[in-house]
Protein backbone atom coordinates (compact mmCIF):
# COMPACT_ATOMS: atom_id res chain seq x y z
CA UNK A 1 0.00 0.00 0.00
CA UNK A 2 0.91 3.93 -0.35
CA UNK A 3 2.21 5.10 2.47
CA UNK A 4 -0.70 7.07 4.77
CA UNK A 5 -0.10 9.38 7.18
CA UNK A 6 -2.27 7.65 10.89
CA UNK A 7 -4.91 9.88 11.31
CA UNK A 8 -5.12 11.32 15.24
CA UNK A 9 -8.26 11.78 15.63
CA UNK A 10 -9.21 8.33 14.93
CA UNK A 11 -6.63 6.99 17.23
CA UNK A 12 -4.83 5.61 14.40
CA UNK A 13 -1.11 3.24 15.78
CA UNK A 14 -0.49 0.78 12.55
CA UNK A 15 0.96 -2.39 13.74
CA UNK A 16 4.40 -2.76 12.42
CA UNK A 17 5.75 -5.99 14.15
CA UNK A 18 5.15 -9.28 12.32
CA UNK A 19 5.60 -11.21 15.28
CA UNK A 20 2.43 -9.83 16.71
CA UNK A 21 0.64 -11.19 13.26
CA UNK A 22 1.05 -15.06 14.22
CA UNK A 23 0.25 -14.50 18.01
CA UNK A 24 -3.03 -12.92 16.78
CA UNK A 25 -4.19 -15.46 14.50
CA UNK A 26 -3.05 -18.79 16.95
CA UNK A 27 -4.87 -16.83 20.16
CA UNK A 28 -8.44 -16.89 17.48
CA UNK A 29 -7.54 -20.53 16.37
CA UNK A 30 -7.94 -19.41 12.94
CA UNK A 31 -8.32 -22.25 10.99
CA UNK A 32 -9.44 -21.84 6.74
CA UNK A 33 -13.02 -23.03 7.99
CA UNK A 34 -13.24 -19.23 9.77
CA UNK A 35 -15.06 -16.03 8.77
CA UNK A 36 -13.02 -13.27 10.78
CA UNK A 37 -14.14 -9.95 11.49
CA UNK A 38 -11.02 -7.29 11.35
CA UNK A 39 -11.79 -3.87 13.01
CA UNK A 40 -9.79 -0.66 12.43
CA UNK A 41 -7.24 -2.57 9.34
CA UNK A 42 -5.54 0.21 8.66
CA UNK A 43 -2.68 -0.66 6.29
CA UNK A 44 -3.49 -3.97 5.74
CA UNK A 45 -0.88 -5.68 7.53
CA UNK A 46 -2.95 -7.95 9.66
CA UNK A 47 -5.32 -8.21 6.78
CA UNK A 48 -3.17 -9.47 4.32
CA UNK A 49 -2.13 -12.34 7.36
CA UNK A 50 -5.57 -12.63 8.15
CA UNK A 51 -6.62 -13.56 4.51
CA UNK A 52 -3.72 -16.53 4.67
CA UNK A 53 -5.28 -18.09 7.84
CA UNK A 54 -9.45 -17.38 7.52
CA UNK A 55 -12.05 -18.35 4.74
CA UNK A 56 -12.92 -15.32 4.55
CA UNK A 57 -11.83 -11.60 6.24
CA UNK A 58 -14.30 -9.17 6.66
CA UNK A 59 -12.44 -5.63 7.30
CA UNK A 60 -14.80 -2.43 8.75
CA UNK A 61 -12.33 0.75 8.36
CA UNK A 62 -13.74 4.03 9.11
CA UNK A 63 -11.27 5.96 7.06
CA UNK A 64 -12.41 6.33 3.62
CA UNK A 65 -8.79 6.84 2.45
CA UNK A 66 -7.88 3.79 3.91
CA UNK A 67 -10.57 1.93 3.20
CA UNK A 68 -9.83 2.60 -0.79
CA UNK A 69 -6.60 1.95 -0.78
CA UNK A 70 -6.46 -0.98 0.69
CA UNK A 71 -9.19 -2.60 -1.26
CA UNK A 72 -7.35 -0.98 -4.30
CA UNK A 73 -4.09 -3.06 -3.11
CA UNK A 74 -5.60 -6.35 -2.43
CA UNK A 75 -7.84 -6.29 -5.82
CA UNK A 76 -4.17 -5.71 -7.36
CA UNK A 77 -2.98 -8.66 -5.79
CA UNK A 78 -6.04 -10.83 -6.41
CA UNK A 79 -6.91 -11.53 -2.96
CA UNK A 80 -10.54 -12.45 -3.14
CA UNK A 81 -11.15 -13.67 0.35
CA UNK A 82 -11.24 -10.39 1.84
CA UNK A 83 -14.31 -7.69 2.03
CA UNK A 84 -13.58 -4.35 3.12
CA UNK A 85 -16.78 -2.43 4.52
CA UNK A 86 -15.94 1.08 4.61
CA UNK A 87 -18.38 2.02 8.06
CA UNK A 88 -17.47 3.40 11.51
CA UNK A 89 -17.68 -0.25 13.22
CA UNK A 90 -20.02 1.23 15.84
CA UNK A 91 -22.51 1.85 12.85
CA UNK A 92 -21.80 -1.69 11.40
CA UNK A 93 -24.93 -4.26 10.88
CA UNK A 94 -23.60 -7.86 12.87
CA UNK A 95 -26.99 -8.78 11.57
CA UNK A 96 -24.94 -9.64 8.51
CA UNK A 97 -22.66 -11.48 9.74
CA UNK A 98 -22.67 -15.71 9.51
CA UNK A 99 -23.77 -17.49 13.00
CA UNK A 100 -20.19 -18.25 13.68
CA UNK A 101 -16.90 -15.80 13.32
CA UNK A 102 -13.90 -14.79 15.44
CA UNK A 103 -13.22 -11.20 16.24
CA UNK A 104 -9.23 -10.64 15.50
CA UNK A 105 -8.14 -6.98 15.07
CA UNK A 106 -6.05 -4.01 16.44
CA UNK A 107 -7.89 -1.16 17.71
CA UNK A 108 -7.93 2.15 18.71
CA UNK A 109 -7.26 2.55 22.54
CA UNK A 110 -10.36 5.30 22.66
CA UNK A 111 -12.51 2.56 21.41
CA UNK A 112 -11.55 0.03 23.58
CA UNK A 113 -14.24 -0.27 26.24
CA UNK A 114 -17.51 0.70 24.38
CA UNK A 115 -16.36 -1.65 21.43
CA UNK A 116 -16.01 -5.01 23.98
CA UNK A 117 -19.20 -4.04 25.36
CA UNK A 118 -20.70 -3.67 22.00
CA UNK A 119 -19.21 -6.88 21.31
CA UNK A 120 -20.45 -9.02 24.56
CA UNK A 121 -23.83 -7.75 24.12
CA UNK A 122 -24.59 -8.82 20.53
CA UNK A 123 -27.41 -11.48 19.92
CA UNK A 124 -24.68 -12.94 17.70
CA UNK A 125 -22.13 -12.55 19.68
CA UNK A 126 -18.32 -13.77 17.88
CA UNK A 127 -17.57 -17.29 18.96
CA UNK A 128 -13.83 -15.49 20.50
CA UNK A 129 -12.67 -11.95 20.50
CA UNK A 130 -8.56 -11.57 20.14
CA UNK A 131 -7.74 -7.73 19.99
CA UNK A 132 -4.40 -5.81 20.88
CA UNK A 133 -5.49 -2.99 23.57
CA UNK A 134 -3.71 -1.03 26.35
CA UNK A 135 -1.99 -2.89 28.46
CA UNK A 136 -2.86 -1.22 31.23
CA UNK A 137 -6.84 -1.86 30.30
CA UNK A 138 -6.26 -5.81 29.74
CA UNK A 139 -4.65 -5.72 32.96
CA UNK A 140 -8.30 -4.24 34.16
CA UNK A 141 -10.21 -6.66 32.29
CA UNK A 142 -8.61 -9.92 33.87
CA UNK A 143 -8.01 -8.11 37.49
CA UNK A 144 -9.77 -10.05 39.98
CA UNK A 145 -10.35 -9.61 43.89
CA UNK A 146 -10.05 -7.21 45.72
CA UNK A 147 -9.29 -5.24 42.21
CA UNK A 148 -12.16 -6.00 40.60
CA UNK A 149 -13.72 -3.16 38.43
CA UNK A 150 -16.55 -2.39 36.23
CA UNK A 151 -15.02 -3.03 33.04
CA UNK A 152 -13.65 -6.64 34.43
CA UNK A 153 -17.27 -7.27 35.58
CA UNK A 154 -18.72 -6.51 32.84
CA UNK A 155 -15.90 -8.76 30.51
CA UNK A 156 -16.35 -11.75 32.62
CA UNK A 157 -19.94 -12.18 33.29
CA UNK A 158 -19.84 -12.64 29.41
CA UNK A 159 -16.44 -14.58 28.71
CA UNK A 160 -13.42 -15.70 30.02
CA UNK A 161 -10.57 -13.21 29.31
CA UNK A 162 -6.56 -13.75 29.09
CA UNK A 163 -4.02 -11.58 28.38
CA UNK A 164 -1.70 -14.14 26.11
CA UNK A 165 0.73 -11.64 25.39
CA UNK A 166 2.87 -8.33 25.55
CA UNK A 167 3.10 -6.17 22.58
CA UNK A 168 5.99 -2.96 23.12
CA UNK A 169 4.92 0.40 21.76
CA UNK A 170 7.53 0.08 19.48
CA UNK A 171 5.78 -2.33 17.90
CA UNK A 172 3.53 0.25 16.32
CA UNK A 173 3.95 3.51 14.05
CA UNK A 174 3.61 6.17 15.13
CA UNK A 175 4.44 5.00 18.64
CA UNK A 176 2.29 5.10 21.12
CA UNK A 177 3.24 6.47 24.92
CA UNK A 178 1.84 3.01 26.82
CA UNK A 179 2.50 -0.68 25.63
CA UNK A 180 -0.32 -2.89 24.33
CA UNK A 181 -1.81 -6.44 25.35
CA UNK A 182 -3.15 -9.10 22.90
CA UNK A 183 -6.40 -9.63 24.84
CA UNK A 184 -8.43 -13.37 23.74
CA UNK A 185 -12.14 -13.58 25.61
CA UNK A 186 -13.85 -16.76 25.12
CA UNK A 187 -16.52 -18.54 25.99
CA UNK A 188 -18.93 -16.07 25.28
CA UNK A 189 -22.63 -16.24 26.26
CA UNK A 190 -25.58 -14.95 28.41
CA UNK A 191 -25.66 -18.26 30.37
CA UNK A 192 -24.10 -16.15 33.55
CA UNK A 193 -27.38 -13.84 33.79
CA UNK A 194 -29.52 -17.23 32.95
CA UNK A 195 -28.02 -19.31 35.55
CA UNK A 196 -28.68 -16.51 38.29
CA UNK A 197 -32.01 -15.08 36.79
CA UNK A 198 -30.32 -11.49 36.75
CA UNK A 199 -31.26 -8.76 34.35
CA UNK A 200 -28.59 -7.49 32.43
CA UNK A 201 -29.95 -3.92 32.91
CA UNK A 202 -30.26 -4.42 36.69
CA UNK A 203 -27.11 -6.26 37.47
CA UNK A 204 -25.01 -3.41 35.62
CA UNK A 205 -27.13 -0.51 37.10
CA UNK A 206 -25.76 -1.99 40.80
CA UNK A 207 -22.57 -2.04 39.88
CA UNK A 208 -22.46 1.76 38.51
CA UNK A 209 -24.23 2.60 42.29
CA UNK A 210 -21.52 0.20 43.53
CA UNK A 211 -18.44 1.56 42.19
CA UNK A 212 -20.13 5.19 42.16
CA UNK A 213 -17.38 5.97 45.40
CA UNK A 214 -14.45 3.04 45.73
CA UNK A 215 -13.43 4.75 48.49
CA UNK A 216 -16.88 4.10 50.41
CA UNK A 217 -18.27 0.84 51.66
CA UNK A 218 -20.99 -1.24 49.15
CA UNK A 219 -23.59 -0.15 52.44
CA UNK A 220 -23.05 3.29 51.85
CA UNK A 221 -22.95 3.38 48.14
CA UNK A 222 -26.33 1.06 47.59
CA UNK A 223 -28.44 2.51 50.44
CA UNK A 224 -30.92 3.58 47.28
CA UNK A 225 -31.60 -0.07 46.69
CA UNK A 226 -32.11 -0.94 50.39
CA UNK A 227 -31.58 -0.15 53.58
CA UNK A 228 -27.91 0.05 55.11
CA UNK A 229 -29.43 -2.77 57.93
CA UNK A 230 -30.40 -5.21 54.57
CA UNK A 231 -26.92 -4.31 52.91
CA UNK A 232 -25.18 -5.41 55.43
CA UNK A 233 -27.08 -8.68 56.19
CA UNK A 234 -26.52 -9.48 52.28
CA UNK A 235 -23.34 -8.60 52.60
CA UNK A 236 -22.74 -11.66 55.90
CA UNK A 237 -24.49 -14.22 54.33
CA UNK A 238 -22.19 -14.15 50.65
CA UNK A 239 -19.82 -14.00 53.19
CA UNK A 240 -18.56 -10.71 53.43
CA UNK A 241 -18.40 -7.65 56.12
CA UNK A 242 -20.50 -4.70 56.47
CA UNK A 243 -17.23 -3.20 55.62
CA UNK A 244 -17.00 -4.30 52.49
CA UNK A 245 -16.45 -2.38 49.35
CA UNK A 246 -17.26 -3.33 45.82
CA UNK A 247 -13.42 -4.08 44.25
CA UNK A 248 -13.42 -6.95 46.87
CA UNK A 249 -16.24 -8.84 45.56
CA UNK A 250 -15.84 -11.50 43.00
CA UNK A 251 -18.05 -12.43 39.98
CA UNK A 252 -19.99 -14.74 41.87
CA UNK A 253 -20.09 -12.46 44.95
CA UNK A 254 -21.96 -9.85 43.09
CA UNK A 255 -24.35 -12.21 41.36
CA UNK A 256 -25.38 -13.78 44.46
CA UNK A 257 -25.33 -10.42 45.86
CA UNK A 258 -27.80 -8.75 43.17
CA UNK A 259 -30.18 -11.90 43.41
CA UNK A 260 -30.53 -11.31 47.01
CA UNK A 261 -31.47 -8.01 46.66
CA UNK A 262 -34.33 -9.22 44.06
CA UNK A 263 -35.70 -10.95 46.86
Amino acid sequence: MTKVRPNKILGQHFLICEWVLPELAKAAELTRNDVALEIGPGTGVLTHFLATRAKKVIAVEKDRELSALLLAALTNEKVSSVEIVGKDILRFDFSILPNVYKVVANIPYYLTARLIRMLLELKNKPEVIVLTIQKEVAERIVAQPPDMNILALSVQSYGTPEIIADVPASCFSPQPKVDSSILKISNLSADFFVKHRIKPQYFFATLKAGFSSRRKVLTNNLQSFAPKKELAKILLSIGHLPTARAQELSLEDWARFVRLLLR
